[in-house]
């Protein structure tokens, strides 16, 4: 595994370094994580992230059954496009009870999950499958992976998916819910998963723009609710990368027709929303 560590390692640090830009970079990561860490390794340890999740940091679910098929009958079409672009990924969406909570994060192996607080700050249905797309994009990139990689050593990430480093994966369940940094994503990250949720959202028959409309509301927001603030510290939603998703947009002739409250309303009025 170290040999081939270093061959790999090498190859990616003189593509990185000949090609000198940002895509060549994040291409080569993307090697690292396949070639390293397998579908079947990320999917145990995002299976173990969840089991810490609820036995370690006792995070609360939504327990109301409509509640939670509306959100993963929303996700079902985002994640049907997702499936194109990786095959095989087994995709769980969970809902974490937390109104003050505006967030949502995705793990390895497919596992998503939304707090209440989006479902409430959200005005359409297409500002959350927004952000759901683009979680889904992390995944897909396996943003997620490569961070754990970069951060704990192969070596740590590849022994908590055999279940041999326990404290790694506690480590990792504590920084979700803390809303830490340990799957926090860089600028070439970020960038990619908001192109695969633009993607997916106007594949899936949603208005594109519902992640920008989102990130703006937020930037309004921010100073008045704190909860707010968990999101755009992990997801900097700046002006550069909101012309950057037009952009995406525009280029790629992006287009979705609903762009409206749908069944939302109602889910917020079950959890207590206005």
């Amino acid at each position: 595994m170290q040999r081939i560590l270093s061959v790999v390692l090498g190859l990616t640090l003189a593509t990185g370094l000949t090609a000198g830009c940002t895509k060549q970079r994040v291409q080569a990561e993307k090697a690292i994580a396949r070639t390293l860490i397998s579908d079947e390794q990320e999917e145990d340890l995002g299976k173990q992230v969840k089991q810490e999740l609820e036995t370690k940091e006792k995070i609360k679910y939504v327990q109301d059954p409509s509640i939670v098929d509306y959100v993963r009958t929303l996700s079902s079409p985002v994640l049907r496009q997702a499936t194109k672009d990786r095959p095989g990924v087994k995709w769980k969406i969970n809902v974490i009870d937390d109104p003050k909570m505006v967030n949502a994060f995705a793990t390895p192996g497919g596992y998503l999950y939304v707090y209440t607080g989006l479902i409430l700050a959200a005005d359409t249905e297409a500002e959350l499958v927004g952000v759901m797309a683009h979680e889904a994009g992390h995944v897909v990139g396996r943003h997620s992976a490569r961070a754990m990689v970069n951060q704990m050593g192969i070596q740590t990430v590849t022994a908590a998916a055999l279940g041999q480093n326990p404290s790694a994966v506690g480590q990792i369940a504590a920084q979700l819910v803390g809303g830490g940094t340990m799957l926090a994503h860089g600028r070439s990250e970020e960038i990619e998963a908001d192109e695969y949720g633009a993607r997916y959202s106007s594949g899936a028959g949603y208005d594109p723009r519902g992640l920008i409309t989102f990130f703006e509301k937020l930037q309004k927001q921010q100073g008045d609710t704190p909860g707010f603030m968990k999101w755009l510290s992990t997801h900097p939603a700046n002006k550069d990368r909101i012309a950057n998703i037009q952009k995406i947009i525009s280029q790629n002739n992006l287009r979705g027709k609903n762009n409206a409250p749908g069944g939302l309303p109602a889910i917020k009025q079950k959890l207590g929303g206005k």
